[in-house]
C-alpha cells in the first residue's frame, strides 16, 4: 500500500470579484492562529471564504451556487481565487478565475505545465498533489450547516468512498478498474488466440491433406507412367519382330529386284529398238519392191531395167523380208515376255518399296517409343528424387505446427495471466482486501466516535459496521437510528464523526491537514452545555490545527478564541473590518 507521511498545510486564501467581494483582494491567513472566530451580519460574506477555498481547489463552491453566479454582479469580470498550501517541503499556489477563465498551479514558484485537458489537470491536483477530493474535503476540513451533507446522510457507497479516502485504500479501487480493463483485454486476447489456433489447426489439416494428395497423385502418375513404359516396350518388341519378318521377306523375295528391273528394262528397250530398226528395214524393202514393180525405166539414168534384174531384186527382197519377218516375230515374242517381266519386276519393286517404307515407319515408331520411355523414366526419377513440392509442403506444415505451438503457449500464458488477474481482482473487490483493512480500523473509528460523543456529553454507544451502516444504542440497550435524534443530537454525532475522520487521517497519514472550519456549527441546535463541551474539544486541538469558527454568536464566543475576523458590507461589497 502506498502511504503518504506529509500533511496538507493551508497558508492562505485570497479572492476578488468573487460573490460579494470587489476588485480588491480579500485575504485570509489560514495558518497564523490556532483558533479564529469569523463573525458578521447575515450576507456580510462570512462563508464566502469557504466557497472561495472550495472553488480554488476543486473548481466548484462549497455551497450550492452555479458557477456563473460566483462572479461579482457589479464588476462582472476578473473573478479570481488564489490558494496557497504546502505538502511537505513543496509549496503550492493554485490560481483559478472566471472571465477570463484561469487555472494555474505553481510548485515552488514555477508553473506546472498544463499539458492536458482541464479535467486531467484537475485530476492531477486532487490525486497527485492534494490526495483529497471535494467530498472528502467536506467530511474532513469543513463542517457546516449550509448545503453540507453529513456523513450519516450519505449513501452507503458515498460513505465507503469517504472511508477509503481516509484510509488511503482507494488505490485498490483504481487498481481494480485497471485490472478489470486488463481482464477484459485478456479475454479478447484469449478469444483471439483461440481463434488463431483454430485457423492454424485448419491450415495444418488442409496442408496434411495436400501432402497426401500430392503423394497419392505422384504415385498414381508414376503407376500410369510405368504402365505406359511397359506398353511402349511391348510395342518396340512387336515392331522389332515385324521388322525381322519384313527383312526376311525382302531378302527372300525382293533381293536385287531393282538391279533385275534395270537389266530387264534395258533388254526390253534394246528389243524395242531392234524392232524399230526391223520395221524401218521392212519399210525400205517394201518401198524398194514397189519401185521395181512400178518402174521399168530407171528414173535416174533413164535406162530400161532388165526383167531378170527385176526378178532377182524381187527374190532378194522377198528373202530379206522373210528374214526380217522371222526376226520381227521373234522380237515380238521377246518384247511380250520382256514386258511381262518388267511389269512383274516393277510390281516387286513397288512391294519392296512399301516394305522398306514400312521398315522406316517402324524404326521411327521405335525411336519415338524410346524417347517417350526416356521421358517417362526421367519424370519418374524427377518425382522420386527432387520432390520439391512435397519438401516445401512439409516445411510449410512444420511452420504451421510451430505457429500452433506458439499460439497455444501464448494462449496458456494469457490464461494464466487472466486467472492471476481474476484472483487479484477478487482481492481488490469491496469484499476483499479493502474490507480487511476497514475491519482493522473500524474498532478504532468506533472507539474514537464514542469518546468524542462522551466529550460532547452525549452518552450513547455508536457503532459502524463493514457496510457503514450505523447501530446506535442507549445505556439501556435501546436501539436508535440517526434520524430518530434531535437536530442538536445529530449535530453532536456529526461533530464526533468529523473529529474522528480527522484523527484517523492523522493516524493514517492519508489526508491529514492543519485546517478545520466549523460553519455556523455553534449557531445551530447546540445548547450552552453542548457549546462548552464543543469548545473543550476545539481547545484540545489547538496544538495540532488551525481552527476557524464561523458564527453569529459574537456575544457568546467573542472571548473564546485567539483571533477574530469580522466581515461587513460597504457599498454592496464585502470587506474585512
Amino acid at each position: 500500500m502506498i502511504r503518504r507521511s506529509l500533511i496538507i498545510k493551508f497558508h492562505s486564501v485570497q479572492y476578488r470579484n468573487f460573490l460579494s467581494t470587489g476588485n480588491n483582494f480579500t485575504k485570509i491567513e489560514l495558518d497564523k492562529s490556532p483558533t479564529t472566530l469569523i463573525v458578521g451580519a447575515n450576507g456580510a460574506g462570512k462563508s464566502t471564504m469557504l466557497d472561495a477555498l472550495s472553488f480554488g481547489l476543486f473548481g466548484k463552491p462549497y455551497r450550492n451556487i452555479n458557477k456563473p453566479q460566483l462572479i461579482n454582479t457589479i464588476n462582472s469580470k476578473d473573478c479570481l481565487v488564489e490558494v496557497e498550501f504546502s505538502v511537505g517541503p513543496s509549496r503550492y499556489k493554485v490560481i483559478r478565475g472566471i472571465k477570463p477563465n484561469v487555472f494555474e498551479i505553481y510548485k515552488n514558484g514555477e508553473v506546472i505545465n498544463e499539458s492536458s485537458h482541464a479535467k486531467e489537470f484537475q485530476k492531477l491536483l486532487e490525486q497527485n498533489i492534494l490526495k483529497l477530493n471535494h467530498k472528502s474535503f467536506h467530511q474532513i476540513v469543513v463542517l457546516g450547516s449550509s448545503s453540507f451533507i453529513p456523513f450519516m446522510q450519505l449513501t452507503a457507497a458515498h460513505r465507503r468512498e469517504v472511508i477509503e479516502d481516509l484510509l488511503d485504500i482507494n488505490i485498490f479501487s483504481k487498481m481494480n478498474i485497471v485490472l478489470k480493463d486488463n481482464i477484459a483485454s485478456l479475454k479478447d486476447k484469449i478469444r483471439d488466440a483461440a481463434h488463431q489456433v483454430d485457423i492454424v489447426k485448419n491450415k495444418i489439416e488442409v496442408q496434411r491433406k495436400y501432402i497426401s494428395d500430392i503423394k497419392n497423385l505422384n504415385e498414381e502418375k508414376n503407376r500410369e507412367k510405368q504402365i505406359e513404359i511397359k506398353t511402349q516396350e511391348d510395342t518396340i518388341e512387336q515392331i522389332h519382330n515385324e521388322n525381322e519378318e519384313i527383312q526376311k521377306t525382302l531378302a527372300a523375295k525382293y533381293d536385287q529386284v531393282e538391279e533385275r528391273l534395270t537389266e530387264a528394262g534395258q533388254t526390253f528397250q534394246n528389243d524395242q529398238h531392234q524392232q524399230t530398226k526391223l520395221k524401218t528395214e521392212m519399210s525400205r524393202l517394201v518401198k524398194e519392191d514397189k519401185f521395181f514393180q512400178d518402174n521399168d525405166v530407171c528414173p535416174t539414168c533413164t535406162q530400161e531395167i532388165d526383167s531378170d534384174i527385176k526378178e532377182q531384186k524381187a527374190k532378194g527382197i522377198a528373202t530379206q523380208a522373210k528374214k526380217i519377218q522371222k526376226t520381227f516375230q521373234t522380237l515380238e515374242e521377246q518384247l511380250s515376255a520382256g514386258k511381262a517381266l518388267v511389269d512383274e519386276l516393277r510390281e516387286q519393286s513397288r512391294q519392296s518399296m512399301e516394305l522398306q517404307s514400312l521398315l522406316r515407319d517402324n524404326n521411327t515408331k521405335i525411336s519415338m517409343s524410346r524417347k517417350l520411355i526416356q521421358k517417362l523414366e526421367q519424370e519418374i526419377t524427377d518425382t522420386s528424387d527432387s520432390k520439391d513440392n512435397i519438401v516445401q509442403a512439409n516445411k510449410d506444415l512444420e511452420d504451421f505446427i510451430d505457429e500452433k505451438d506458439n499460439l497455444l503457449t501464448q494462449k496458456l500464458e494469457l490464461s494464466e495471466e487472466y486467472d492471476y488477474s481474476s484472483v487479484i481482482a477478487d482481492m481488490l473487490k469491496d469484499t476483499g482486501i479493502k474490507t480487511k483493512i476497514i475491519r482493522q480500523y473500524l474498532p478504532v473509528m468506533n472507539k474514537l466516535v464514542n469518546q468524542y460523543l462522551q466529550t460532547l456529553d452525549f452518552f450513547v454507544h455508536f457503532e459502524l459496521n463493514e457496510s457503514f451502516g450505523e447501530t446506535i444504542r442507549s445505556r439501556h440497550r435501546d436501539t436508535f437510528s440517526y434520524d430518530s435524534f434531535s437536530e442538536g443530537e445529530k449535530m453532536k454525532i456529526d461533530l464526533a464523526l468529523l473529529f474522528t475522520w480527522r484523527e484517523i487521517a492523522r493516524m493514517k497519514n492519508s489526508v491529514a491537514t492543519n485546517l478545520l472550519i466549523l460553519d455556523e456549527t455553534f449557531d445551530s441546535s447546540l445548547d450552552n452545555e453542548s457549546i462548552q463541551n464543543l469548545l473543550k474539544v476545539i481547545y484540545s486541538f489547538e496544538q495540532q490545527y488551525n481552527i476557524f469558527i464561523i458564527s453569529h454568536k459574537t456575544d457568546v464566543l467573542e472571548d473564546k478564541f485567539k483571533a477574530k475576523i469580522e466581515f461587513k458590507k460597504e457599498r454592496n461589497f464585502s470587506k474585512i473590518r
